[in-house]
């Protein structure tokens, strides 16, 4: 699964602490979010994507 995280999150001139702080978890998930190596539960996704401005299919994506 791909996503959009780390660019909508830096386009919004956050931190990958900030972001974690926003949405209550650790930074180490928004590292792992970010890198692919963490498939979030639906309600984080929902988190990260209303905070970031974007739906869920905006900001992910299933295709290889």
């Amino acid at each position: 699964m791909h996503n959009r995280i780390r660019e909508l999150r830096t386009g919004k001139g956050m931190t990958q602490e900030q972001l974690a702080k926003v949405v209550g978890v650790r930074r180490e998930t928004i590292v792992f979010l970010e890198q692919g190596k963490y498939n979030p539960s639906l309600l984080l996704a929902h988190t990260v994507a209303a905070t970031l401005g974007v739906s869920i299919d905006e900001l992910f994506s299933f295709e290889e």
